[in-house]
């Protein structure tokens, strides 16, 4: 069958917040047709760790992966996908016939890596570290924050990762590339110094909400290096609180106001304004990490007494929160990163004071426990998490 080409571009571009392919691109990209027409002929690899890096030199080119965690789709345990802005984005087919490049992983989920930055061990560290989601492996130290911190937040662009406030108390914004293994660079400020605050993100810009006698929203974007803005507040100051995003709207779950809080509160992320109370956690808790599938919110672990819950709640709806499964121990100070398939949680403390480099896991597809899959480079509480 053929396609056309420009379509599916704007498709793209739609999808993934960046800007229009220019003619030579679009002329580049032309081999889609053929790879439409020919797609059992593609070049296939062992898994999506095995492709080369995406860059100008295979621009456009389309690949087939054998064995790949992220679904399968056309062939019978295969995925595909594009090279493209320097990135590797996935191909999904519905059918034989029917093609679209479509579902790609948003900013609050990742297809390659999670990251962690940050953290105590049991000073303040600066080291950025790197795990695949799609193997169960160590983490590597991939780099520096320009300041060592506790406390901060994490968001996540389609290119780099960001890591803001944090304690001693600070204002930075820092941001680290995803397309190869550096130190962060300090890009910006949030509207204030704070600590204990949570992150979020849009495809569009990075959100921190709350903290340390915090109620305030703040919002700077991802296209350039620039300082916050306040857009609004949570419905109660809290801090160690969980944050989520969907497509629409941002989350903020948990945390301690001072006292184990169990709001949920939901942002939008279309319109600068202040967060109303959606639902509630089966649980009031703190120092809590937060995960995002397509669908659901997820908040897990956190205080009084390595609380090992994985509560999670809609985002189709506004509704409480249900207890889906457990960690794989009490947990508290760890930090989330999510996939497309996986929940995960990194580091963190075992009640009352193992400080953990583990590295779980748990599934969206259905509700179940998580497992132990990887570990961190040390034992480190108090740090945020990224994903690409």
């Amino acid at each position: 069958m053929a396609i056309n080409i420009q379509n599916l571009l704007s498709a793209a571009n739609a999808k993934i917040g960046v800007a229009a392919v220019d003619a030579a691109d679009s002329a580049r990209l032309a081999s889609l047709t053929n790879f439409v027409n020919n797609h059992r002929n593609t070049q296939t690899f062992a898994s999506f760790a095995s492709l080369p890096t995406a860059d100008s030199s295979n621009f456009g080119q389309i690949v087939r992966v054998a064995a790949d965690s992220a679904g399968t789709y056309l062939d019978s345990g295969s995925t595909f996908y594009v090279s493209y802005v320097n990135q590797w984005k996935q191909v999904l087919f519905s059918g034989d016939s029917d093609v679209t490049v479509g579902q790609f992983a948003p900013a609050f989920q990742g297809r390659n890596f999670g990251y962690t930055s940050g953290g105590s061990s049991p000073n303040e560290t600066n080291v950025i570290e790197k795990f695949s989601f799609t193997a169960d492996a160590n983490a590597t130290d991939v780099g520096d924050l320009t300041l060592a911190r506790t406390l901060p937040s994490g968001q996540s662009s389609s290119e780099s990762g960001y890591t803001s406030g944090g304690s001693p108390n600070t204002n930075i914004i820092d941001k680290f590339p995803f397309s190869s293994d550096g130190n962060a660079t300090d890009v910006g400020d949030l509207t204030g110094s704070k600590s204990g605050l949570t992150g979020q993100s849009s495809r569009t810009n990075g959100y921190a909400s709350g903290g340390i006698g915090i109620t305030a929203i703040d919002k700077f974007p991802f296209s350039s290096d620039a300082n916050a803005s306040n857009i609004g507040n949570l419905t109660a100051g809290r801090f160690t609180a969980a944050g989520q995003s969907s497509t629409d709207n941002g989350y903020t779950s948990g945390g301690s106001a001072p006292g184990n809080s169990n709001i949920i509160d939901k942002f939008s992320f279309t319109s600068d304004a202040g967060a109303s109370d959606v639902g509630d956690l089966t649980v009031g808790r703190y120092r809590v990490a937060g995960q995002s599938s397509s669908e659901s919110g997820y908040t897990s672990g956190g205080t009084p007494s390595g609380v090992n819950i994985i509560d999670k709640f809609p985002f189709a709806s506004d509704a409480n929160a249900t207890d889906v499964g457990d960690l794989f121990t009490g947990l508290e100070r760890h930090a989330g990163q999510s996939s497309t398939t996986y929940g995960y949680t990194s580091g963190g403390v075992e009640p009352p004071s193992t400080r953990l480099s583990s590295i779980y896991k748990f599934p969206f597809v259905s509700d179940g426990n998580a497992v132990d899959g990887a570990d961190l480079t040390e034992a480190k509480s108090y740090l945020t998490g990224q994903q690409y």
